[in-house]
């Protein structure tokens, strides 16, 4: 029997910001999931600001980090801003490699990204 890990998805308004907050492995088969909360929230925003807390993903493959390319090109062409919040582990290993660092906007802790934005 393979057990698969659940992925769960919740999304709340804190002060300015929308957070995502997403669990479990995000790989090619969740992937649709996070894009559609993501669009979504976009979509309903003029200038939304997307805090995407990632620090309960231990996993995340290409698509899903196409994913996260996807939403800050998104956020960018509606004038948005786009924080991702990571720990140490895979995410902020993955976007160091790939250089995708430089362009992410990241914080290290859902805390600190909410008071950044308003501060």
């Amino acid at each position: 029997m393979i057990v698969v890990p659940a992925f769960d998805i919740q999304t709340w308004q804190d002060g300015p910001c929308t957070v995502v907050r997403a669990e479990g492995e995000l790989d090619m088969v969740v992937a649709p999931r996070l894009t559609a909360e993501i669009d979504r929230i976009l979509e309903s925003s003029e200038h939304p600001c997307l805090v995407l807390d990632l620090t309960r993903v231990p996993f995340c493959d290409s698509v899903g980090l196409g994913v996260l390319v996807g939403a800050l090109s998104g956020t960018r062409d509606v004038q948005g801003r786009l924080i991702l919040v990571v720990d140490s582990g895979m995410i902020s290993r993955l976007l160091a490699i790939t250089s995708l660092d430089r362009h992410f906007e990241t914080r290290s802790s859902l805390h600190e990204a909410v008071e950044d934005v308003a501060a």
